[in-house]
């Protein structure tokens, strides 16, 4: 009984957390000034519906492995009975991995807990693609800070979610965000999402980067 009580309180505050971390982003996508966004790894399309309802947001595309999920924003689409929006919104069935001409030209980008789904080993896949060759002119990328899993009632060495193939503690996400933005052309800013812990930090890190002109 009470590991289960545990359990529905880890999920309330992940649950919790995952709408603050999408309204965040969506605001800093505004804040950039963006016309048009490309979200990297869409998933069922939660960011997706937050950029629809916002009309500084012209033209959008969302990349997804998953037919499954690309099939599930379809039907979200559908579900507003708004063929409007249908105009603004492009979807893509592939890997950000995967350079692809259509996806260079965006005003913003956004990566919202996926790049932890990647193989350490292919992240330089992910900065050649997304960073050498998409390069957006802001990109707002999120990702779980492994200091913070203590808070969520997690054993060491446990991941938020199974499929994770990392999760970083803050010193190593900095180290990586830096170092992609000095070779590619990017200022970088490092943040946080959700409850701020006062040794832990906050439980989502965020890294915005913004393109030199």
């Amino acid at each position: 009984m009470g590991h289960s009580s545990v359990d529905r309180g880890m999920m309330t505050q992940m649950t919790s957390l995952h709408e603050q971390r999408l309204d965040r982003v969506c605001q800093m996508l505004k804040a950039s000034g963006a016309r048009s966004v490309l979200d990297l790894g869409c998933g069922s399309g939660s960011l997706i519906y937050r950029l629809l309802r916002e009309r500084q947001f012209e033209r959008i595309t969302g990349l997804e492995q998953s037919g499954q999920s690309l099939m599930q924003v379809r039907d979200m689409l559908a579900s507003l009975h708004q063929p409007e929006l249908a105009s603004r919104l492009t979807l893509i069935r592939g890997s950000y991995l995967d350079v692809d001409a259509s996806l260079q030209g965006f005003d913003a980008a956004a990566m919202v807990e996926t790049i932890e789904h990647v193989p350490p080993q292919q992240l330089s896949e992910v900065e050649r693609a997304v960073f050498g060759a998409y390069q957006p002119q802001t990109l707002v990328l999120t990702t779980p800070n492994r200091e913070y899993n203590p808070l969520f009632d997690l054993a060491p060495g446990e991941f938020r979610e199974p499929d994770h193939k990392f999760e970083w503690p803050r010193n190593r996400f900095r180290q990586w965000v830096q170092g992609v933005a000095s070779r590619n052309g990017y200022e970088v800013r490092i943040g946080g999402i959700g409850d701020e812990h006062p040794e832990l930090g906050h439980p989502t890190q965020t890294a915005v980067f913004t393109r030199r002109r």
